[in-house]
């Protein structure tokens, strides 16, 4: 759309919405202006109804951009934390060894599969003895 400021990347992967904002006060009756931070200074204050989106949740589950590590191309590397659960899948003519991987700033049911020997070379410290549960127990997910 012409006229729009993008955050970040342009075209349709650019983000929909941004951070919640507080509402400082209504003007009209379909617009509201925001408080900002000084960082987006250069946007305009006042929005249109069509472009807020309701924001009733917890605060807490919101994560600042500051203790995530955002970089410039608004994305953020993760960072492995623990191994849940690995598994062996067979091919037609081989067999691919498996690891769920848990990563920081992320729940449990978020977990992904990863391939176990690509990470042994990017992250050894997580297949030290003792770090990974026996296959198949889903007692480590209790705990968390």
């Amino acid at each position: 759309m012409k006229g729009v400021r993008r955050f970040g990347k342009k075209g349709k992967l650019s983000p929909r919405y941004i951070d919640p904002y507080r509402i400082s006060k209504r003007i009209g009756n379909v617009a509201y202006e925001l408080e900002l931070p000084q960082k987006l200074a250069a946007v305009h204050l006042v929005f249109h109804i069509s472009m807020l989106k309701n924001c009733m949740g917890d605060p807490s589950f919101f994560i600042p951009t500051e203790d995530i590590g955002i970089n410039d191309s608004l994305s953020y590397d993760e960072i492995p934390v623990q191994i849940l659960d690995r598994q062996v899948r067979k091919l037609r003519t081989k067999e691919v060894a498996s690891v769920k991987i848990l990563c920081r700033n992320q729940f449990v049911d978020k977990a992904i599969w990863e391939d176990q020997e690509d990470m042994k070379k990017r992250y050894p410290h997580l297949f030290e003895p003792g770090e990974i549960p026996d296959q198949g127990t889903n007692s480590l997910l209790s705990t968390l």
